[in-house]
């Protein structure tokens, strides 16, 4: 990851959402992770065996900390870089199939699971994984085929104050620059 953050991300960061949304994601998986272990220390802890003594808890800690910082930052790289219509997708597939990942390598979740729960857990993520990459493609379909916008604002309708008026706001057509107004003389 490190390799990633140092090498990669500058260079290709702003060209690649996945970059910034690999980086995002894994920083999330790892969070989801540290605090699932951190929340069985706390179990541990009231149940009458003290996890605060071990370094391990301290280590979980920290890395939830730094990775859920880490995550915001770079989710927000990734929104002041990309569209919410591209980042918001990709986000949450990658997000959810990495912390699947993290979480069954970490606490062994197959281990105790029958072959056919597996496969349902699998189906079900696959299930997500077309759900949201179908309405993505629809989203994008719809938005090529629409005509451009008819907001009032893209047509270069801009303001002015002119103090000592009435009216304090005026339209002033194709004018696209506010420019300050002197004030009439007054006796």
């Amino acid at each position: 990851m490190a390799i990633v953050v140092v090498f990669i991300e500058p260079r290709y960061g702003q060209k690649n959402i996945l970059i910034y949304l690999g980086i995002c994601s894994s920083m999330g998986s790892l969070t989801v992770v540290s605090i699932k272990a951190v929340g069985v220390a706390i179990k541990l802890t009231l149940d009458g065996m003290n996890q605060l003594a071990y370094p391990h808890t301290w280590l979980f800690i920290l890395v939830a900390v730094i990775c859920g910082v880490s995550q915001l930052n770079y989710l927000n790289k990734a929104l002041d870089t990309f569209d919410l219509a591209m980042v918001s997708p990709v986000y949450y597939v990658m997000f959810t199939t990495l912390t699947i990942v993290a979480s069954s390598i970490m606490f062994k979740d197959g281990a105790g699971q029958s072959l056919s729960s597996i496969a349902s857990e699998c189906c079900g993520l696959v299930t997500i994984l077309s759900g949201t990459i179908l309405l993505h493609a629809a989203k994008q379909k719809e938005a090529a085929s629409s005509p451009a916008s008819t907001w009032p604002l893209d047509r270069g309708i801009s303001w002015y104050i002119s103090v000592g008026s009435d009216n304090l706001l005026r339209n002033v057509e194709d004018d696209y620059f506010a420019a300050p107004q002197s004030s009439p003389a007054t006796p």
